[in-house]
């Protein structure tokens, strides 16, 4: 007898597979964003079968809430119609559709290769005793708290980096601003 924690992974996981392909193939970026979006929600309520509430509250907030809205923003600054006129990836579908065929056939084939790794020392009821998001902070604060660092300065670098880039953008625009002025200024005289 199929338990309603089954019934309600496999329409999760089917949801989750169909909007994704919807998103995909959708001609309207912005029905494709909208199906990324039930998508993601989708997603969340899979971690809540999980019982991962923080990784769900985190979809939410990051994927739906701000990359969503950062692919939106793409979505109306892009010209679609110079976009839609770029070659295709793929000369024809049907390749296309053969590739996919003989990826899904290489990664089914190797299922069996499959092995859990090494258990960690969290076990569920420690887990449920101290709460999700305390086992994750005392984690990442302890057993990878060099990797939790290294990340946040290569993220420090990136931002430094996007402010010097729009810095001499912004530099370069006013001294060619400034020298075209100086040029007509001349012609007008």
């Amino acid at each position: 007898m199929i338990s309603l924690s089954q019934l309600l992974f496999a329409y999760l996981a089917t949801a989750i597979t169909g909007l994704a392909l919807l998103a995909v193939n959708a001609r309207n970026p912005v029905h494709s964003v909208l199906l990324v979006l039930a998508m993601f929600f989708h997603m969340a309520g899979l971690y809540l079968t999980l019982n991962a509430e923080f990784l769900a509250a985190v979809q939410i907030i990051v994927y739906a809430g701000a990359i969503l809205v950062l692919y939106l923003f793409v979505v109306f600054l892009v010209n679609l119609k110079e976009e839609i006129r770029v070659k295709r990836f793929v000369v024809s579908q049907h390749y296309a559709i053969l590739l996919a065929i003989g990826l899904c056939v290489l990664l089914v084939s190797n299922m069996d290769s499959f092995a859990l790794g090494i258990s960690g020392p969290w076990t569920i009821e420690a887990i449920q005793q101290t709460t999700h998001i305390k086992a994750l902070g005392r984690e990442l604060f302890t057993t990878y708290l060099l990797p939790f660092e290294i990340t946040g300065l290569i993220l420090l670098v990136a931002v430094i980096g996007g402010l010097v880039l729009a810095r001499e953008d912004k530099a370069t625009t006013k001294g060619n601003s400034d020298d075209e002025n100086a040029e007509t200024k001349g012609v007008h005289q």
